[in-house]
């Protein structure tokens, strides 16, 4: 409704008192004030998309007679560059975990397994104890789509893993008296939400004194970020995230190319002036 009155506005401004009276040229006139105004590229296509949907609805009740907004492109959306962590920064964060309790054995996990596999929030909140395969170091995930793959993972998030299914996990289940196959186990020993993994991340981030914002999508970020530059190729990336389109995975180079940048600049020796 926001975006509408925007343009409800603006045709006050301009003195125009019927909608049938906008025709192409006015649509640009609009759009001219959007950029005047400096909005993002999402933004002005949000606005664009909305209003198409209204001149839509208005040809269909007869108000007008052509629809103005149809001619009209979208505008491309800037790509953003997903953010990603910096080993020291991990490293703090992995430092963290009380790893005598079993709430902290369960955090170590989760966090180890969230950037070793680089497994969105849902797909972890839906593991199950089968999914772990410790004898050829794997985890079965089920993402978009119900779309399946299998997942390597490394020597600390074995440990991780061994140690809070052992202990920690136990200790979790008996408050709860139920039975539950979930990998991942609140403080009630029922199986953890989205949001309860979140909110875990969050209380980590702060016990680690991070200045950054991190929350368990970025871990995703730095696992593929990490793997590129180590000299992964992208097509093994793209099947290890889970994405449908190489496109999807191909926004991770813009981070690894600045990554080339600094080491470039900082290993060549006539790169500096």
């Amino acid at each position: 409704m926001q975006d509408l009155e925007v343009f409800f506005s603006f045709l006050h401004t301009e003195r125009l008192t019927r909608f049938c009276d906008v025709d192409e040229r006015i649509v640009r006139v609009f759009l001219n004030t959007l950029y005047d105004q400096r909005l993002s590229r999402k933004s002005v296509s949000r606005k664009i998309s909305a209003l198409r949907t209204f001149y839509k609805y208005l040809e269909r009740e007869d108000v007008v007679d052509v629809n103005p907004f149809s001619a009209i492109r979208l505008p491309k959306t800037e790509s953003k560059i997903p953010g990603f962590l910096y080993e020291k920064e991990l490293e703090k964060l992995f430092e963290v975990s009380n790893l005598t309790q079993p709430l902290g054995q369960r955090n170590q996990a989760l966090i180890e397994l969230l950037y070793a596999t680089g497994i969105r929030v849902s797909e972890c909140r839906q593991l199950i104890l089968d999914n772990i395969d410790f004898y050829i170091g794997t985890v079965f995930v089920q993402g978009k789509g119900r779309k399946e793959r299998y997942i390597p993972y490394g020597k600390f998030a074995k440990i991780a893993l061994e140690t809070y299914i052992q202990d920690g996990r136990k200790a979790l289940l008996a408050k709860s008296g139920q039975q539950t196959n979930a990998l991942f186990l609140n403080n009630r020993g029922l199986p953890l939400t989205d949001r309860g993994i979140r909110d875990i991340m969050n209380k980590m981030v702060k016990n680690a004194a991070l200045t950054v914002h991190v929350h368990p999508h970025k871990l995703r970020h730095t696992f593929a970020t990490h793997l590129l530059n180590e000299g992964a190729d992208l097509r093994s990336v793209q099947e290890l995230l889970g994405h449908e389109n190489l496109s999807t995975t191909q926004i991770y180079t813009h981070v690894t190319k600045d990554h080339l940048r600094r080491v470039y600049m900082r290993s060549h020796p006539r790169a500096n002036d």
